[in-house]
């Protein structure tokens, strides 16, 4: 994809992001008791030297991925990185995200590809160290609604199956009629058209389990980058989390420390992961239900399944893959089995990991630097074009669209729609009215102020009236602004939101991976517009 200019914002002049990441990444005071290490370089540097005070289980993970990867044609870059991750100077970077159907959203690629930049560029400036990119799936996760649908253009597909359970076990069988009405769509014809239509055939094939494809997907798409997926729903690795299992479930501590930290971060901002007494779900066959303790032992909700202390330990230590960790201790396993430095993360994601510090102080697992992912806008020729034509810079288009529409026809009116000024003079001359009424009679006083006061709601309703009546002449300049609007901010969201990766690429083909890549600032500090 060739780009022909680059616009850097920052991320308070976009009005997506909310206040507590504007404030993480300026820094903020307020925020410094809730990370560890600053998203820089002075900050991964401590992270990698506070990182080998933590050791993890290397042949353990290494073994894991050979066999996750088993009947997988591998890229080099992949196979080199999967042998690196048994020696001690080889770190991590990391993101996760749940195994959406075609990759659900194009920030799911955004991730990805961030955690490559940064490792090239910790690389560059550490290089006596080796750094992996890794792809955490969250296989493990329930929500098809969310997980089973996707956007081609702009019509939404959602998965229709009965299976219920881990999305990332469910099988692809069911799925091969949307495929292949996805399939027949696609277009225009070309190399690139053949390309994706036989990565997503080879991904979903019948019987893959979604963990499977997704990681065939971005095995093709970007494993050419190196980058390692690991799922996380396998027992030799859910082995590792057998301690922690036990105490969450016997001894539960992490509701209590996320309470705390949560409340203390109340104080400035909202909260974002909601924490529960027992922060495990149990995962069985087509069932992840909430684990609960009650009276007589742990019931799973929603089912039969109830055990007494003994049947429980019992569990744990026969099928810890039957246990699985809600959002509070999730990243705590992924930490836990990877030499992690550095996750990659979205806004939420950042918000909710800012309450989880005392969760990986309790458990001595490394809490590690959390990087803001970078985001995009990618604008066409068209779009630029218009954008030009109406005159608006690259800040004021993210303006929210009424208050964008309103900016615009006062900015090119050829008249004052504004009627503060006459309001000033108006409260002038009702003052001395007041005046000249209240020394006459004092119990005039409200009487004036009443006049006042409809007077300036007249006023406030002409103002309208005339914004009105100059949006009618400008109709033409608006319908365009609405169109630039709903192809850049496709239903008042980031378009990262909203479409998938599979327009671009059928246009741009692979380089599309390549621009984006180019275009990735190692922290994401900034909000990144591709022209």
């Amino acid at each position: 994809m060739r780009i022909l200019e680059t616009v850097c914002l920052p991320h308070n002049k976009t009005h997506f992001f909310s206040n507590i990441n504007i404030d993480y990444l300026a820094g903020d005071k307020k925020l410094e008791a809730f990370y560890n290490f600053k998203p820089n370089d002075e900050g991964l540097k401590a992270a990698i030297e506070a990182r080998k005070s933590y050791p993890i289980n290397r042949s353990v993970l290494v073994e894991a991925l050979q066999k996750q990867y088993d009947g997988f044609t591998l890229h080099e870059a992949v196979s080199d990185n999967i042998e690196l991750l048994k020696e001690p100077h080889t770190f991590t970077i990391c993101t996760a995200h749940q195994p959406n159907l075609m990759t659900g959203y194009l920030y799911f690629i955004y991730k990805i590809l961030h955690t490559v930049k940064l490792a090239r560029h910790l690389k560059s400036i550490q290089p006596a160290y080796n750094f992996v990119p890794v792809f955490y799936i969250g296989s493990e996760d329930n929500d098809l609604d969310e997980l089973g649908t996707f956007r081609y253009n702009d019509v939404k597909y959602r998965w229709n199956t009965e299976q219920k359970g881990a999305v990332g076990r469910m099988n692809t069988k069911d799925l091969q009629p949307l495929l292949q009405q996805l399939i027949s769509l696609l277009g225009p014809p070309g190399d690139n058209t053949e390309r994706l239509k036989e990565i997503i055939a080879k991904a979903y094939a019948p019987n893959h389990t979604i963990a499977t494809a997704t990681r065939h997907l971005v095995n093709e798409l970007l494993g050419s980058y190196g980058v390692v997926v690991i799922d996380s729903d396998d027992v030799a690795l859910k082995q590792l989390f057998i301690p922690v299992l036990k105490q969450e479930l016997f001894q539960p501590v992490s509701d209590e420390i996320v309470h705390q930290q949560t409340s203390d971060l109340n104080k400035s901002y909202a909260g974002q992961a909601f924490s529960r007494p027992i922060n495990l779900f149990y995962l069985k066959d087509n069932i992840r239900e909430r684990i609960e303790q009650t009276a007589t032992g742990w019931q799973v909700l929603h089912t039969n399944i109830h055990f007494d202390k003994t049947a429980l330990e019992q569990e744990v230590e026969q099928h810890p893959e039957r246990f699985s960790p809600n959002v509070i201790l999730r990243g705590l396993f992924q930490e836990s089995i990877l030499p992690d430095i550095a996750f990659i993360g979205g806004g939420s994601e950042v918000a909710y990991w800012l309450q989880l510090k005392g969760v990986f102080e309790h458990y001595k697992v490394f809490f590690p630097a959390l990087v803001l992912r970078q985001s995009f806008l990618i604008s066409n020729n068209d779009s630029n074009n218009l954008q030009k034509k109406l005159g608006l810079n690259d800040e004021e288009i993210f303006q929210p669209t009424e208050q964008l529409v309103q900016y615009f026809v006062k900015k090119h009116s050829a008249h004052d729609l504004e009627l503060s000024n006459l309001e000033n003079e108006m409260q002038a001359v009702f003052d001395r009215i007041k005046e000249r009424a209240t020394n006459i009679d004092a119990t005039l006083r409200g009487s004036a102020e009443a006049a006042l006061t409809r007077m300036k709601h007249q006023m406030h309703v002409m103002e309208k009236k005339m914004l009105r009546a100059e949006k009618r002449n400008m109709a033409d300049k608006i319908a365009q602004l609405y169109k630039l609007k709903n192809t850049l901010f496709p239903n008042n969201s980031l378009q990262e939101r909203y479409d998938t990766f599979m327009p671009f690429y059928l246009e741009k083909g692979p380089s599309f991976f390549d621009s984006l890549l180019a275009a990735t600032l190692p922290y994401g500090q900034q909000f990144v517009i591709l022209k």
